[in-house]
């Protein structure tokens, strides 16, 4: 489908489902989290979309990154994912929970052996080392654990419970539009925007 208003569905979840690959697909979308810091600054970071169902969004981390400081200081969140071409576009805006302990152990399960061990490696203190000592200790802990890295306490999972989602799609023979769902009591509500 190119046009999101090609149809109207009443939820946004219909077109969740045609954008966004299925849960059990390897290939995990990229996506733009923006958080707000404590001095009231726009921040962002590029993460992998873990999945996805009816409450949100799902995304990890280590509990100690700016990211997850930032969204314990302020849940309110906006994600935003980009398709190849500029040909589509999301954005989601919500509030980010900590996510439940089986979900962000799953996560984890799911996980690569690259992303299992940055899990554990990825810190600051990591960082500041040189390029040289940074391969060399890479390689020696991947060594030590040669049947897996169990998952470290710093992993956290968050999910992004939306109130406004916006979809657009490029649209070279007219000026585009953006077809934006917003939550109500009600359900969702539906508005068309200039694109």
């Amino acid at each position: 489908m190119n046009d999101p208003t090609a149809r109207e569905p009443t939820s946004p979840w219909d077109l969740i489902s045609e954008w966004l690959p299925a849960n059990d697909d390897p290939e995990r979308p990229q996506l733009t989290l923006s958080t707000v810091t404590p001095a009231g600054e726009a921040d962002a970071r590029t993460v992998l979309l873990t999945e996805f169902n009816a409450d949100g969004f799902f995304f990890h981390t280590d509990a100690m990154s700016r990211k997850a400081s930032n969204i314990v200081n302020n849940s309110s969140v906006a994600l935003t994912f980009l398709w190849p071409g500029f040909t589509r576009q999301l954005v989601v805006q919500g509030r980010a929970e900590v996510a439940p302990a089986y979900e962000i152990a799953a996560a984890y399960a799911s996980r690569s052996p690259y992303l299992k061990q940055l899990a554990w490696q990825n810190t600051f203190e990591f960082a500041q080392l040189p390029d040289s000592e940074r391969r060399a200790r890479w390689a020696a802990f991947a060594r030590e654990h040669p049947d897996g890295f169990a998952q470290p306490d710093t992993w956290i999972g968050f999910l992004v419970r939306p109130t406004r989602m916006t979809f657009w799609t490029s649209a070279p023979d007219s000026a585009s539009r953006r077809l934006e769902y917003r939550e109500s009591s009600g359900g969702w509500t539906r508005a068309y925007l200039p694109g």
